[in-house]
């Protein structure tokens, strides 16, 4: 009797073996689309916008300063970003990102 509840006990521990690795993918599946791909996406969007920069786009730096770019320097990978009234820094390229308070309202 002993034998038979023991060997059901260990038919139940291996069964349990691949409904485990299943539920692992399946969390796995559900943190790439909920949390990796979009952050994907968000990186790609910032990089095409750092590569289409032009002269008097409104920008916010990594540090938080608004500002618009006076010029870029491609082969240094540097911008000056105009903070106010004859004050110019200078910030590396991938520091930059999108300026959202500007943008327009969008209406739905």
């Amino acid at each position: 009797m002993t034998t038979t509840i023991f060997l059901a006990a260990q038919a139940a521990q291996n069964g349990g073996g691949m409904g485990f690795m299943v539920m692992m993918i399946a969390i796995f599946a559900i943190m790439y689309f909920l949390m990796i791909r979009p952050q994907q996406k968000r990186q790609k969007e910032i990089q095409k916008f750092q590569n289409q920069l032009t002269e008097g786009t409104p920008v916010v730096t990594g540090g938080g300063i608004y500002g618009t770019v006076k010029s870029i320097d491609l082969a240094q990978n540097k911008v000056e970003v105009k903070i106010a009234r004859d004050v110019v820094i200078t910030v590396d390229k991938n520091s930059v990102f999108k300026d959202m308070a500007s943008m327009p309202m969008q209406q739905k």
